[in-house]
């Protein structure tokens, strides 16, 4: 370690506590949890903080703002075993989560934009004013029936039965469903991974009101990668400190 602990200025837990805002139990137990460095101790056994231990704890809190209480937890672990390198490598995962965290968004955006109001208005596609059959409804995405039974098992896809014959019926909702998951799948997406995304739609009530909603999902993606930014920051003094 670049400084000798017992040769620092002695900070008490509660010094510590009040200086970021927690409870001197906090600290206790992220010096347990390894995140923060073992601290010195009194002849009467009283732990012992220098300045090392709180630049651990602010890189550590600032970490968390942009990776995450485990991530965060895990990088300085691996920091104050000297693994600075594994420390490097969860990082760089946690900016590749990000990564495709905004490609996602990107994918549905596109999905979006490419939605034609009008692709399945044809009057031979609906079967009454309230739906359409797989059928026309296979044909006017291009796919084959069985790729739309296969959604609606997967949940994507939620047709209605019509009493009278059992035939599926797909009314709006379920058209909107199903063209949103076609595009997703056109650009390679899984279908757990549009599960959710459908799941947004349906919550949002729709596709203008998820508008708002990717909104604010495109500002929290950028609020994690400045957040990151601050957190590298805080982490850099802190390897500097231990030297």
């Amino acid at each position: 370690m670049g400084r000798d602990l017992q040769n620092s200025k002695r900070l008490r837990p509660v010094d510590l506590a009040r200086g970021h805002g927690l409870s001197t139990q906090a600290v206790r137990n992220y010096e347990e949890a390894g995140i923060l460095p073992a601290a010195g101790r009194t002849a009467h056994g009283y732990r012992i903080y220098t300045p090392l231990h709180a630049q651990a704890l602010s890189a550590f809190l600032a970490l968390v703002s942009g990776h995450g209480h485990q991530t965060a937890a895990s990088i300085m672990r691996a920091v104050n075993q000297g693994a600075v390198d594994e420390a490097f490598r969860i990082i760089d995962e946690s900016h590749a989560q990000l990564l495709e965290d905004r490609r996602t968004l990107q994918a549905v955006e596109s999905a979006l934009r490419d939605l034609d109001p009008g692709a399945v208005s044809d009057p031979a596609a609906v079967s009454d004013p309230g739906g359409t059959f797989i059928g026309p409804l296979a044909g006017k995405l291009g796919l084959r029936p069985a790729t739309l039974r296969k959604w609606e098992r997967a949940g994507l896809v939620r047709p209605r039965r019509d009493p009278r014959t059992g035939y599926r019926v797909y009314d709006e909702a379920a058209v909107r469903d199903a063209r949103l998951t076609h595009q997703l799948r056109r650009g390679g997406y899984l279908l757990e991974q549009i599960a959710p995304l459908i799941a947004q739609v349906r919550a949002a009530g729709g596709l203008e009101p998820l508008e708002v909603a990717l909104r604010d999902w495109r500002g929290r993606l950028s609020a994690r990668g400045r957040a990151m930014l601050a957190g590298a920051a805080e982490l850099e003094a802190y390897l500097c400190e231990r030297g």
